[in-house]
């Protein structure tokens, strides 16, 4: 990424991480406190210090031991009450950002996630997200508060010695144009790259975790770490490269508040020595440039720490477009049922079509359809035929040229909830979560009984199955490792019988089943679903008797 000014979409991100004055203004009041009293504590100490070797009477030292503890309690109280306010606002503000960031995605999905790795897409919504914090907490408030310290220490000194004022100005100048050039020389491309190299070992890891058993089949378990490993590298490298780059900032800004003091000392000194400066406030103008400089060091700092929040939203403004391709459906709906569901829809399929994003040639064409209520119809065709297409028509996650009626309605006149309510996919791979099979049963129809369950479990054959594992309790594991092929589509068919899809597509249910079983699968699938109320539409390689189906499609 280059070191232009974001785009457009990239600002709207990072206008929705950044809160608002009114709750940012608190945590930059109290940050700017406790910066103020850190200088004010060492300036007040030094001349109280310099100024008791004097020995004069108490009664002049008593407001500046007042002081000192003023400032000592104010630092302490401003810093835990700036901590409080600053990340309670970037913490609110950060849920506000991921409600807007998966509301941008919830049109996508899934079809037009389709160019982004799932790892990737993981480390955009999760690090990345989470990296938009350090907007307000490292970037905009750390410069902001040392801006104005060091504006109000300048005038400070400068009434003190206006020599020496300017001199600290100047230096601070320096310091901090010197500081941001060295860091970004150092360190600037790899902290812009951080958040890419991140995501591509997060994509790396995920797929080498999925597809292990694969890996290990084909003997490349060696070649693919060696893929982390590359990847971890570039990693660590970038990491590397940006502590570097903070470290030698550091050693600036601390070489040059050492010069400052060095050079505040000889102008105090000649000022000393023509008696217009006493002791003490030769000790102030010599020890406040320590404190100050302290502060400013977190301006470098902020600015790497731009780099990343930049890079980071701006893969998140990739991943969530401002305009939706033209093959992902729009959700702005002419008609509505009556109740918004239909009870038992036919499907007609005229003339109907349809692209995937990013293609430039149609995926299915020209297909005519007609299914009545109740009908079992059976698609089948050859690999690249547009099976997976159509199921992704008829459920909306695509758009399509021609006609798609259910009970006569064009389909893109209806609400996607409504078309979606209505017709449901069962895919190739279900989704199971990391949960028991209760969980898993419920995220259909949460107000079921455990009655309920059993009861569908039994229509689709696992019944025994779940009390031989233990009952409702029984876990399925991470994306259903735990059950077969088999038992996962049984599982994504009593969820469909739950959520009582008056349509109900299956995506090559038996792909990934042993095929001594598939025809056993299928026909359960058909008779467990098999209801004059319900239309069941079988996307399939396998071969399904005549007396279980009433129609067969064939594509390509």
């Amino acid at each position: 990424m280059s070191d232009t000014l974001p785009d457009a979409r990239t600002r709207a991100v990072l206008r929705l991480a950044q809160p608002t004055l009114r709750r940012s203004a608190p945590g930059i009041f109290f940050g700017l406190v406790s910066s103020l009293s850190s200088v004010g504590l060492l300036a007040v100490s030094a001349w109280l210090i310099t100024r008791a070797a004097e020995h004069p009477p108490i009664l002049f030292l008593s407001a500046a031991i007042v002081g000192v503890r003023a400032f000592a309690l104010s630092r302490a109280a401003s810093r835990y009450v700036e901590r409080l306010t600053s990340h309670d606002a970037a913490f609110r503000q950060l849920s506000t950002l991921r409600v807007g960031v998966f509301r941008r995605l919830v049109p996508l999905a899934p079809d037009g996630l389709g160019d982004t790795r799932r790892g990737d897409l993981l480390s955009r919504l999760v690090s990345d997200v989470d990296e938009l914090q350090n907007l307000p907490l490292r970037v905009v408030q750390p410069l902001i508060v040392a801006a104005l310290t060091s504006v109000l220490s300048v005038i400070g000194v400068f009434l003190v010695l206006p020599a020496a004022g300017l001199l600290l100005a100047l230096t601070l100048a320096l310091a901090f144009i010197v500081a941001i050039a060295v860091h970004s020389a150092i360190a600037g491309g790899d902290e812009r790259s951080i958040a890419p190299y991140r995501g591509a070992l997060s994509d790396r890891l995920l797929e080498f975790v999925t597809n292990l058993d694969v890996l290990v089949a084909f003997d490349i378990v060696d070649e693919r770490i060696a893929t982390l490993e590359a990847a971890d590298a570039r990693l660590r490298s970038a990491t590397l490269a940006r502590a570097i780059g903070s470290g030698a900032a550091s050693a600036i800004l601390a070489a040059l508040a050492a010069l400052t003091t060095v050079g505040a000392l000889l102008l105090g000194v000649s000022a000393f020595a023509s008696g217009a400066l006493n002791g003490p406030a030769l000790t102030v103008i010599a020890l406040v440039p320590l404190a100050v400089f302290d502060v400013v060091a977190t301006a470098p700092l902020a600015l790497g720490a731009w780099r990343q929040v930049r890079s980071s939203a701006s893969r998140i403004a990739d991943v969530t477009p401002s305009r939706i391709p033209p093959e992902i459906p729009l959700d702005t709906p002419r008609t509505t049922t009556p109740d918004g569901h239909f009870a038992a829809p036919a499907v007609q399929l005229l003339g109907l079509s349809a692209t995937w994003p990013g293609e430039s040639s149609a995926a299915i064409s020209g297909i005519d359809l007609m299914v009545q209520r109740g009908e079992r119809v059976l698609v089948q065709g050859a690999s690249g035929a547009g099976k997976t297409t159509l199921a992704h028509v008829l459920v909306r996650f695509l758009d399509y040229g021609g006609s798609y009626l259910l009970d006569g309605v064009e389909a893109r006149e209806l609400s996607t909830d409504v078309v979606r309510s209505t017709v449901g996919l069962c895919q190739q791979t279900p989704y199971l979560f990391d949960e028991d099979i209760r969980q898993n049963l419920l995220f259909a129809r949460d107000t079921a009984t455990d009655a309920q369950l059993i009861d569908v479990l039994d229509r689709v054959g696992l019944a025994d199955w779940t009390r031989q594992r233990g009952g409702l309790d029984a876990r399925v594991g991470d994306g259903g490792s735990l059950v077969s092929g088999g038992q996962a589509q049984r599982l994504a068919l009593a969820r469909a019988l739950l959520a009582d899809f008056p349509v109900i597509v299956f995506d090559e249910p038996t792909a990934n089943v042993d095929p001594e079983l598939a025809a056993r699968l299928m026909g359960d699938i058909l008779s467990a679903a098999n209801d004059d109320r319900r239309t069941v539409i079988v996307i399939s390689h396998t071969e399904v008797p005549d007396d279980l189906i009433t129609q067969r499609v064939r594509l390509g």
